[in-house]
């Protein structure tokens, strides 16, 4: 697999932590002073793409460990001529083939288009989602990326109203998806999801009463961090019994006279906040099946127009079910959340230890949506998650899926810069760093090396501004140009990628354009041998 030291000499970069797959560190922080690779490209850009001190260095790749089955085992092929997918007016020659002509618009659902075939992972009820959440949004809305509103967002707010299963007042509901439609310019979308909570409360109603088709609603299964419903921890007990009252499961129970002795004494420091597991009243798989058409008829019946579903790690009966159900149903996005994610609250050996790894799980989605494809069927667009945070990622997944995955999903990745935006934000303005929930007094060493001032840190500074004029830039937090920032590099990336497998649109892509590494991968992603693939056009070269 691709080396996992901390520290990478070409780039510069380093790990405060232990690295994941994804080359982000397991744990994240929101006020890690740097400096992994998504960090500083967060700052620096598409000059991330590239090894540092040029002009007084040579660099060689330090990935030559194909070892196990993974996203890293997998190989971007490349190729020595041809070019395809390119744009209407443009022509094959080598002036129109540049790497910046390559076009990433992914189109998917129901008239739904990004700018990148990149989205958001939910960002929910974790206090960490809402401290950010404006950050997120208008760096998602700039740059044409969908984004999340995760489940229970209502359900936690203090000061939402809820009165016989219906929403009269949802503010922090309002704030996310206002946040994100004042930018929104047609690419993208505001994804709002719902559990079983959720859906208790009437949110699909309060949403679509109050924004019609500006919204998506999407149905929640699961995700791959955790095969239970979603936490949050909250430290005060006057807000855990809150919590009790609006109909969660708070562990341990902060009604019990025992327990609150417990907290008072300092040996109960927190309570975490449940979601309640779906369908746990259904015997079978029709039951299931009625059931969620039922659902879904009831959300068409409201008036959506656009529906996605999100799910799990699970096996590969769930695997099924999801994606015959949402091609049956028209649905316009179904997202696969693979093991090996990650999120804001989950039971770390839960995390660890429990479901199908992302490359496995959504090698086996290719595998049925194909089959779905041979009888007839149009199969709902995909959306692969658990893992990703390179620009390679998306190649390779989009690779993986096709022609059926049209976007990448983000978690961690993504919020990076929000975390570091602010805080950069709240050193620099100090009036402003309780607003931005900035964590830094100063800028630290790794931040100052590249500058001190918005404009000079932040590589994609001048293009916002350009986008939106001198005086709107001043409502812009410095978290959503970061993020601006972040796509950017990822976008100059995935172009390279590409126009280097001579394919000058990202609706090109498909399973010859990778490799397998090893033959346990090969095996498991029915993806041929690196050395396999055009050996027999080879031999004929040389023989014929």
């Amino acid at each position: 697999m691709r080396n996992l030291s901390k520290t990478n000499d070409v780039l510069g970069t380093a790990n405060r932590g232990n690295i994941a797959e994804s080359g982000l560190c397991t744990l994240c922080r929101a006020d890690c002073a740097g400096k992994c690779e998504t960090w500083l490209s967060s700052l620096k850009g598409r000059a991330m793409l590239y090894p540092r001190d040029f002009g007084g260095v040579t660099a060689g790749s330090g990935n030559t460990c194909h070892v196990g089955v993974n996203y890293n085992a997998l190989r971007i092929q490349g190729a020595n001529y041809g070019a395809v997918g390119v744009a209407a007016g443009r022509t094959k020659s080598a002036d129109d083939c540049l790497f910046t002509n390559v076009n990433l618009e992914s189109a998917f659902g129901n008239g739904l288009k990004a700018r990148l075939p990149l989205m958001t992972g939910a960002l929910g009820s974790t206090f960490i989602a809402a401290k950010y959440w404006d950050s997120f949004a208008i760096g998602c809305a700039l740059a044409g990326l969908p984004i999340v509103v995760g489940e229970n967002v209502v359900g936690v707010d203090r000061q939402a109203v809820i009165q016989n299963g219906k929403v009269l007042a949802a503010p922090e509901l309002d704030r996310r998806i206002t946040g994100y439609l004042k930018y929104f310019d047609g690419y993208g979308a505001i994804i709002v999801q719902l559990n079983v909570e959720d859906a208790r409360n009437g949110v699909a109603q309060y949403v679509i009463d109050k924004y019609g088709d500006k919204v998506v609603i999407e149905l929640k299964w699961g995700q791959g961090a955790k095969n239970i419903g979603g936490e949050i921890e909250v430290t005060s007990l006057d807000y855990a019994l809150f919590l009790k009252q609006r109909g969660y499961l708070v562990d341990p129970d902060p009604e019990i006279e025992a327990v609150r002795e417990a907290f008072a004494a300092g040996a109960v420091k927190g309570f975490a906040r449940h979601s309640r597991l779906g369908y746990t009243d259904l015997p079978s798989e029709a039951a299931v099946q009625d059931t969620f058409m039922a659902n879904v008829a009831c959300l068409r019946n409201l008036g959506y127009r656009n529906i996605s579903l999100k799910t799990g790690a699970y096996g590969m009966e769930a695997l099924a079910m999801a994606m015959r159900y949402a091609t049956d149903a028209g649905l316009d996005l179904l997202t696969i959340d693979g093991s090996g994610g990650g999120t804001g609250m989950s039971p770390w050996n839960m995390m660890e230890t429990w479901g199908v790894p992302s490359i496995l799980l959504h090698a086996k989605a290719a595998e049925y949506a194909s089959l779905l494809a041979s009888r007839g069927h149009k199969v709902v667009d995909l959306s692969f998650a658990g893992g990703f945070a390179r620009e390679d990622h998306i190649f390779k997944a989009l690779a993986l899926g096709a022609p059926h995955a049209k976007l990448i999903c983000m978690g961690r990745a993504v919020m990076i810069p929000g975390f570091l935006g602010s805080n950069i934000e709240g050193a620099l303005h100090p009036e402003r760093r309780a607003a931005v929930n900035g964590n830094w007094d100063a800028l630290p060493k790794t931040v100052k090396d590249i500058g001190d001032t918005a404009s000079e840190l932040f590589a994609g500074y001048a293009d916002v501004k350009r986008k939106l004029g001198a005086r709107e830039m001043e409502n812009i937090p410095y978290g959503a140009i970061a993020i601006c920032t972040l796509a950017d590099k990822l976008g100059a990336g995935l172009q390279q990628l590409l126009a280097g497998a001579r394919k000058f649109s990202v609706a090109q892509i498909d399973r010859r354009d990778i490799a397998s590494g090893n033959r346990e991968t090969e095996r498991e992603t029915q993806i041929p041998f690196i050395t396999d693939i055009q050996d027999e056009t080879a031999r004929n070269i040389l023989l014929g």
